[in-house]
């Protein structure tokens, strides 16, 4: 809903709670019209149910309030004597129009000190979670929430198994979007795998979808900077949830997409370019921070076989086997239409006389077809430049050689993977550009070559309808040649560059789907451990973005920790003495 309209249904809620409660505020000592002033009201009430006025700046928080509202109707209740249990939940089934028949119906008494405590151990208990849950929340929203590293796309920097702690007020916290949902979790409920909030992606104008509270976002402390890790919401999410393949598109609110994290390498009015894997920023090339470890696809050939001891040193974790087809076959037309056919993505890295070395989805079926086999020395690994260079000098390594995409990517931005590599550019991830980072404000010329790269921005992330008539482009049915931005957009990428879902293939960011800054690992685990050295020790409590190598405070918070329980200990026994 526009800003508005939740405006409209602001003052509705208000009238509504008016005409069920003027008569309980008179009995209370009130006057009647008190009921039916927005905020005021809230205010007023808090009094009426003996409880604390910030109580009201919770009604008006999402999610919290679906937690305070069935609190206030229930605490109504109770403070004009009606505590039985039948009475509560009349109260929280009915959506508090119960209140109605008390206020209209009933002759009942304003109890003005009324204990605070639950009546019973379910009640006080039950009271409890609901604090804790409201807190939790306001934190979760506003402050901090923790966030777990799902994939490699941002390898040797951060790894999987890496628990952050993602800054929510650093670029400014982002109140939730939407309105009905679970509180605390993302877009699904654990175990029972349904949604969390209310939503219908299959009818995109169901009154459901309206429920959406427009975009805003508290004033931050800092702006997102070239080489910052962000945490943030995909822009083109389709799936479920993270880790259920989508079988159909999934239309999901932007605060229920897909959480990711990667390096913004270019902000608002950047050029970027990739040359040969290589990112440049307004045509030089970025320098990452020291703690940076980006890493790329290199050819890795042995001397003799594939030597797991030689792996296992070098900490080669990331990387495809290569496979060997013959010549004959590979050059064969009736296979390389087979091969086009079934879309079948191979990339041939290195041939000989009679053989060529390739790589890629390979399953069984294609396997047997194209009669491949395995390569016993060569693989394509995922290495930091510094482990290529050392491997380069190793005697037990023939060959070491970045490898570089060559020609057009099927579904390399702006072009959508179908099987069909884009023939407008000749891009891949490797080579790319020069683009323009759209920046809030700032104009462009609009015509049919420059289109595809802001076709999402005008329609999805801003809003507005278009259509292409001959070679007319029309923007809310006015023929347009130039576009302005109204927001802020983002190129989003992972330092694992040749394993990483990021902006090269799902474009640009808007800032309406940041969501944090990651500050800190507080906890690093790796499945493949055992015992102890499960827990990555050395990346406990070290901060995520900044310059220099990572540090680990752990030791200081457990010194902390130490003299907190001996502080503790002293301070009680010198009270035990006084007493």
């Amino acid at each position: 809903m526009s800003t508005y309209q939740w405006f409209i249904f602001f003052l509705i809620i208000q009238l509504i709670h008016g005409l069920g409660t003027w008569k309980l505020y008179e009995k209370a000592g009130r006057k009647s019209w008190e009921a039916f002033v927005p905020v005021y009201n809230s205010i007023v009430l808090m009094k009426i149910i003996n409880r604390p006025s910030w109580w009201t700046f919770l009604l008006f928080i999402p999610i919290i309030n679906l937690i305070m509202f069935p609190v206030v109707w229930v605490e109504t209740l109770r403070s004009f004597g009606r505590n039985s249990t039948i009475d509560t939940w009349l109260g929280i089934f009915t959506f508090g129009f119960y209140i109605y028949y008390i206020n209209y119906t009933q002759n009942v008494t304003h109890i003005k000190d009324r204990s605070l405590v639950a009546p019973t151990k379910i009640g006080d208990t039950v009271s409890s979670i609901l604090f804790a849950i409201v807190v939790a929340t306001l934190v979760h929203t506003y402050v901090m929430q923790p966030f777990t590293i799902p994939s490699s796309s941002l390898e040797k920097s951060l790894l999987i198994g890496d628990f952050l702690f993602v800054s929510k007020f650093h670029y400014g916290a982002r109140p939730s979007m939407t309105t009905v949902a679970a509180p605390m979790f993302h877009d699904t409920l654990p175990l029972v795998k349904v949604k969390s909030y209310l939503y219908d992606d299959n009818n995109p104008s169901s009154w459901k979808n309206k429920l959406q509270l427009p975009y805003f976002r508290l004033p931050g402390f800092q702006e997102i900077k070239n080489n910052d890790i962000v945490v943030f919401n995909w822009p083109r999410d389709t799936l479920f949830h993270m880790y259920k393949p989508a079988d159909r598109r999934y239309s999901k609110p932007i605060d229920k997409k897909t959480n990711y994290v990667k390096r913004c390498v270019g902000i608002p009015g950047d050029s970027l370019q990739i040359k040969n894997g290589d990112v440049f920023i307004n045509g030089k090339a970025i320098v990452l921070p020291e703690r940076a470890k980006p890493q790329f696809g290199y050819d890795l050939k042995f001397k003799s076989t594939i030597d797991a001891e030689l792996m296992q040193q070098y900490e080669i974790v990331e990387y495809n086997r290569v496979f060997k087809i013959e010549r004959n076959l590979w050059e064969n037309n009736i296979v390389k239409d087979y091969i086009t056919k079934e879309k079948i993505k191979v990339t041939e890295l290195s041939k000989d006389s009679t053989t060529v070395n390739i790589i890629g989805a390979i399953d069984q079926d294609i396997y047997d077809k194209l009669k491949l086999s395995l390569s016993d020395n060569f693989i394509q690994a995922n290495l930091t430049v510094d482990k290529a260079e050392l491997l380069k000098k190793d005697s037990r390594i023939e060959l070491v050689k970045k490898y570089i995409k060559s020609g057009a990517e099927d579904g390399v931005f702006p072009d959508f993977m179908d099987g069909i590599p884009s023939k407008t550019n000749n891009w891949n991830s490797d080579n790319f550009g020069p683009i323009y980072i759209p920046k809030a404000g700032e104009t462009v010329d609009l015509n049919l070559k420059s289109l595809p790269f802001y076709k999402l921005i005008i329609t999805e992330y801003e809003g507005n309808q278009l259509k292409v008539v001959g070679n007319d482009i029309y923007v809310n049915d006015k023929i347009a040649t130039k576009y302005t931005f109204a927001k802020n957009y983002y190129w989003m990428m992972g330092d694992n560059r040749n394993n990483s879902l990021d902006a090269r293939y799902f474009g640009y960011t808007p800032d309406d789907h940041i969501v944090g800054k990651p500050v800190f690992i507080w906890l690093s685990w790796d499945s493949n451990g055992k015992g102890l050295n499960k827990i990555r020790w050395d990346r406990m409590f070290t901060t995520v973005n900044g310059e220099g190598q990572p540090e680990s405070y752990f030791k200081y918070f457990l010194g902390l920790l130490l003299l907190y329980f001996v502080g503790e200990h002293f301070w009680k026994k010198r009270k035990a003495a006084k007493e």
